[in-house]
């Protein structure tokens, strides 16, 4: 048996975010806080919301102390926002941290029990749906408006956990391609790689099922079409890569992810390194080590790709070419391959052993040690 989780509703294309005010008078909601990060306020991309609050008069309150990598004390300083707020929703723009951080929010005022914001690693036993969230994303890559996952930042133990509850689900995603317009190049790149790493690793995740292979497959085929053109900034690579990082977060939301998530996690926590860089690097090199788990599936990959003469190579061949078609989009929008400069050898063991803690390790299609983990790490150094 399969379970698919979505939006209730989600609006798509250029101006979509302008449906923001009759989803608030549709729901009834009076009160939302905006949260949104410092940046985005900066470069007046939280205003193309507010503005349109303001001409509704819909009074707001604004919460922007979120991290690129929220934090536990960004989510609690959320909550108290939140409550002094007086507030019935939340507007969450931005990438995956606002919305990381409105969800955990959102649940712990559904869910007092909850307040201590450990206690939602993993699966957590909640019983009531979180405060209704209006999700708008301004990139194209962690999909977080249509998934039930959201990951916070354990600063004192220099760590990352996934919280994963079907009760935090946004209720209403806004995937507008204009939100997207000012983000810059290198940002584009790596949430663009981190939404190709969700496609892949939910399409060869142990959990997959046809529904979301069908889902995943797709959204490989838009990101590979339309990364590049993102990253020029042109129209329609922004298009095309805010709905395949939609798509991808429908399918792996459902299923879970791998051992490239877990490593990732861990980068970005101990090097403060973007998530979706960290994604991106590890990617080829998760995929060799999963090869031999994933039957025929990397020859779909390496076709959605663009792959020419893919269905006629010896599965091996094929397999090598999907790796490699990763390879050169990675390197074509900037990509760095490796870790580095990066990468400590005194950090690697402590590193393995928090990407096997991790809850995306499980949904690997091939089972790994600490150790081979570790290997991994270092064949990057």
């Amino acid at each position: 048996m399969n379970r698919i989780i979505l939006n209730e509703t989600s609006y798509h294309g250029a101006g979509a975010v302008k449906e923001i005010v009759n989803e608030l008078a549709h729901r009834g909601l009076k009160k939302p806080v905006v949260f949104s990060d410092p940046d985005l306020i900066k470069f007046g991309v939280t205003k193309k919301v507010t503005d349109l609050l303001d001409k509704a008069k819909v009074k707001y309150a604004i919460y922007s102390e979120i991290k690129p990598n929220p934090t536990i004390a960004n989510v609690k300083n959320g909550v108290k926002a939140f409550k002094a707020a007086k507030a019935d929703c939340i507007i969450a723009i931005g990438g995956g941290s606002s919305m990381d951080t409105a969800k955990a929010v959102g649940i712990i005022i559904a869910n007092p029990k909850f307040a201590d914001v450990r206690s939602l690693e993993g699966c957590a036993p909640t019983k009531n749906p979180s405060k209704p969230i209006l999700a708008v994303p301004t990139t194209a890559g962690t999909a977080a408006e249509v998934t039930i996952n959201y990951v916070i930042t354990d600063v004192e133990k220099k760590r990352k956990f996934v919280c994963v509850d079907p009760h935090d689900i946004p209720v209403v995603a806004f995937v507008d391609p204009e939100m997207m317009a000012t983000m810059p190049k290198g940002l584009t790149a790596f949430t663009g790689m981190d939404a190709l790493t969700h496609a892949i690793e939910g399409y060869i995740t142990k959990a997959a099922c046809p529904m979301t292979d069908m889902m995943h497959l797709e959204a490989i085929r838009l990101i590979s079409l339309h990364l590049r053109d993102a990253v020029a900034n042109k129209p329609s690579g922004r298009e095309g890569m805010a709905l395949g990082q939609y798509i991808a977060g429908m399918g792996f939301s459902n299923v879970g992810l791998g051992v490239d998530h877990s490593m990732a996690h861990g980068l970005s926590a101990l090097y403060d390194m973007p998530h979706g860089k960290a994604c991106a690097i590890l990617l080829p090199t998760a995929m060799k080590f999963n090869a031999p788990a994933t039957g025929t599936k990397y020859r779909k990959i390496a076709e959605a790709m663009g792959v020419k003469g893919v269905d006629k190579m010896p599965l091996a061949a094929a397999r090598k070419a999907a790796i490699a078609a990763v390879e050169k989009l990675a390197a074509d929008v900037g990509i760095p391959p490796d870790l580095k400069g990066v990468l400590k050898k005194e950090d690697v063991q402590f590193l393995a052993e928090s990407a096997y803690a991790d809850a995306c390790r499980p949904g690997n299609p091939r089972d790994c040690t600490v150790e081979q983990i570790a290997k991994l790490y270092r064949s990057l150094m």
